[in-house]
């Protein structure tokens, strides 16, 4: 396949575009920012605004086979007082130029990559969130997300062409680094940057949350991409299950010589930002297994020892 990521160059991105390149598809990134200098995989980037119809154009060459909506702001409250009209211009208003673009271009499908932010309140009353669960969107992230499946699949409806949204738990992994269209970077961002600083990371509490490793991310991307029909709008995308920050940053101790991770104590400031003051149900993952067969591969230890191999891989590089 030939696929265009829009937003490819943001952390979840070029995970999808290893995972796509490895498995032999062609990719082309698009995005405002270049990819990191040491991100050296052979994948064409074309450098453009999604609100940019000329940019849009030259992004989707003719036999373009599949478009995967990323591009978004994250943004907490200051920046949702400060520019709402970015946010809502970059995260729903770029969707139909982009669509339109790739259905001229020959693409006949379209992943959207949404987030649990997309269940909004409902996540406070909920044990589990399948998809089945009514959405109650806040925030603009969070509203735009929602919003943006519905925009998908009404214009997708209206052109002839399958699309299909997942909504992303909470993500981590590789190529994770401040780009400015993420107000925070996840905690284990954070604490893999204060272990590299020889820094302590200090926890308000231990964060209960289904943290999904980006590498699973963009092997559940793929598996949807090949499968020969979707039967859902809307999948899932997490490991299923809740670990916590504490105990993942533990799991990093072990494979950072001199990194600690602890609670912070009476009088100490926690230097670890976990997002939100309350910890997330988890969502359901069965009907993505259902359909296609995938579950993620990554739990707590094992994306703790992954992620801390590949930072010293990337140091390694950096300085050779």
């Amino acid at each position: 396949m030939r696929v265009v990521v829009a937003g490819g160059t943001g952390f979840v991105g070029l995970n999808i575009a290893a995972a796509f390149h490895g498995a032999g598809h062609e990719v082309v990134l698009f995005d405002r920012s270049a990819p990191p200098p040491l991100f050296t995989l052979p994948i064409r980037f074309e450098q453009g605004d999604v609100r940019d119809p000329q940019a849009v154009v030259r992004a989707m060459s003719a036999g373009t086979d599949l478009l995967i909506l990323g591009a978004a702001i994250t943004a907490g409250a200051e920046r949702e007082t400060r520019e709402p009209e970015t946010i809502l211009s970059v995260n729903l208003g770029a969707l139909p130029g982009l669509m339109e673009a790739a259905r001229a271009a020959g693409a006949r499908r379209i992943i959207n990559l949404s987030s649990a932010a997309a269940y909004g309140a409902a996540a406070s009353v909920a044990d589990v969130m399948d998809e089945a669960v009514a959405c109650d969107p806040q925030g603009l992230y969070s509203i735009t997300k929602f919003a943006s499946e519905r925009v998908v699949a009404r214009l997708a409806d209206l052109w002839g062409l399958e699309a299909v949204s997942v909504r992303l738990s909470a993500v981590f992994g590789p190529w994770e680094r401040a780009t400015g269209v993420r107000d925070t970077l996840s905690p284990q961002a954070q604490m893999l940057d204060a272990a590299r600083n020889r820094q302590p990371a200090l926890l308000a509490r231990p964060g209960l949350r289904d943290w999904i490793y980006a590498p699973d991310v963009a092997e559940a991307v793929l598996a949807l991409a090949t499968a020969p029909h979707w039967t859902a709008p809307v999948y899932n995308v997490s490991t299923g299950t809740r670990w916590s920050t504490l105990d993942w940053g533990r799991a990093l101790a072990a494979h950072m010589p001199g990194f600690t991770c602890r609670l912070a104590e009476a009088g100490e400031t926690p230097t670890i930002d976990l997002h939100s003051a309350t910890d997330r149900p988890p969502l359901a993952v069965h009907r993505l297994a259902a359909d296609i067969g995938w579950n993620a591969r990554f739990g707590c230890a094992d994306s703790a020892s992954h992620l801390a191999h590949w930072a010293r891989t990337l140091q390694n590089e950096a300085i050779a």
